[in-house]
């Protein structure tokens, strides 16, 4: 258990001051409360959770709370993040059991009896502490179809799109997905199939198979209707309920399913 007296002991001999318990108490009382935070430590061979005893601060985020571990109690912890600001996707974490966002999870709103747990991603290996091994997920990505095919070259004139069209509208929010895994953590069909795609794979089919710009839909169905596609979905919505982008993958797989049907009952696949 790391505690913030430790941290300030610390502190306070690396710059040569009097490390005496009356200081260490002075700063303690006007400093905030500490929290309880469970961290999972380990790698592909297995792990368990590590406690520390963290400060307490406002507007205080979750990546706070996991870079705060890292610089001050034990500067081995592995973790993934890039922008701080919404935009990557890459610090996704599994907070008290629930996929998110870290670095736009406020401490205050996941905050339990003055705990929280946080894991690596579920349904991802695992590299090493809180860093999931992200290739499993873009390789279904790939396998998806999720690729645009182009119908015209560079040297061509823009094609203008009518962008108040329903497929120009659900493609424009379909590519909003940045591929945080958030969806594929949150899948239980991912858990028990190993073959599923996964959710942000078929929306990213979708995306691609409504633009108009895309060369051959068919493709896209060829992909999602064999084994692990579409229909392996089971439309439990876990998905769309944590998706921090506030996309409808469950929508989109439906939209998949319907077109794939239709396109069997045609004799196309």
């Amino acid at each position: 258990m790391i505690s913030i007296y430790s941290f300030l002991l610390e502190t306070l001999t690396a710059i040569n001051a009097a490390p005496s318990f009356t200081v260490i108490e002075a700063v303690l009382s006007a400093s905030m409360q500490e929290m309880d935070v469970s961290v999972w430590r380990g790698d592909a061979s297995g792990g368990g959770l590590e406690h520390f005893r963290v400060p307490a601060e406002e507007s205080q985020t979750i990546l706070d709370v996991v870079a705060w571990i890292q610089q001050y109690a034990d500067p081995t912890l592995s973790y993934r993040y890039a922008c701080r600001v919404g935009m990557c996707g890459s610090c996704a974490m599994m907070v008290n059991g629930v996929p998110r966002w870290t670095c736009r999870t406020h401490v205050k709103k996941v905050l339990k009896d003055n705990a929280i747990t946080i894991e690596p991603l579920r349904n991802l290996p695992v590299i090493k502490d809180l860093a999931a091994d992200m290739d499993p997920f873009f390789d279904k990505w790939v396998a998806a179809g999720g690729v645009h095919h182009p119908t015209k070259t560079r040297n061509e004139p823009i094609e203008i799109l009518d962008p108040k069209t329903p497929e120009r509208v659900e493609t424009d929010t379909g590519i909003e997905c940045i591929n945080c895994s958030v969806c594929y953590a949150a899948c239980d069909t991912v858990s028990s199939n190993v073959d599923f795609l996964g959710p942000a794979a078929l929306q990213r089919a979708w995306t691609i198979y409504l633009d108009p710009k895309d060369a051959d839909p068919n493709v896209i169905l060829d992909a999602v209707s064999g084994k692990g596609g579409c229909h392996n979905c089971h439309s439990q919505g876990s998905c769309t309920l944590h998706c921090p982008n506030g996309l409808n993958p469950m929508k989109a797989i439906a939209g998949l399913k319907r077109a794939t049907v239709a396109s069997f009952f045609k004799g196309g696949r």
